[in-house]
């Protein structure tokens, strides 16, 4: 399927974002599954640190919470857990995260999701001058600046990045 044949979806994420009358663009594109930020990097053209992954975890009180991370990073949920203030934190089960947010592991915004959740941003997200987030589908990022989204979710920024 070539990029030309995808078109934008409508998505409850895209509406949060009209909503909030953030500018942002759309960007479809082939999915591939267990193709990750590497994919979707590859297929925009863009650097994969630009890529930002929607992660949804739970505390010791298995409530959930958003982790926004670099696609070419992973999360320390050990100091994730601290500047977070619980006891511990680990990766949410896919059906529970499904529940959680209304999407599709895959396809995973931070953006309209079904329940309110706190939201935890790796600071350095910030120094990017634009980043590619889901859009609410699998195969379908948008691209938004980072400080909008501190606008609009008010997370809480942590050093949490390991190589």
């Amino acid at each position: 399927m070539s990029r030309t044949s995808l078109s934008a979806p409508e998505t409850p994420a895209t509406r949060f974002l009209r909503q909030h009358h953030t500018a942002f663009s759309a960007h479809p594109y082939a999915y591939e599954e267990h193709g990750g930020t590497r994919v979707s990097a590859r297929e925009l053209n863009v650097h994969e640190h630009a890529v930002i992954k929607t992660l949804v975890m739970e505390d010791e009180a298995r409530q959930p919470l958003i982790v926004l991370m670099h696609g070419d990073r992973k999360v320390s949920t050990k100091e994730l857990a601290r500047q977070a203030g619980r006891k511990q934190i680990s990766p949410c089960d896919p059906a529970v995260a499904q529940r959680h947010t209304g999407y599709l592991v895959g396809g995973t915004s931070p953006f309209g999701t079904r329940k309110s959740m706190p939201v935890f941003m790796e600071e350095s997200i910030l120094d990017l001058p634009l980043i590619y987030i889901n859009g609410g589908k699998r195969g379908f990022l948008v691209g938004v600046h980072p400080h909008d989204i501190v606008q609009m979710l008010h997370p809480g920024l942590v050093n949490v990045a390991l190589e």
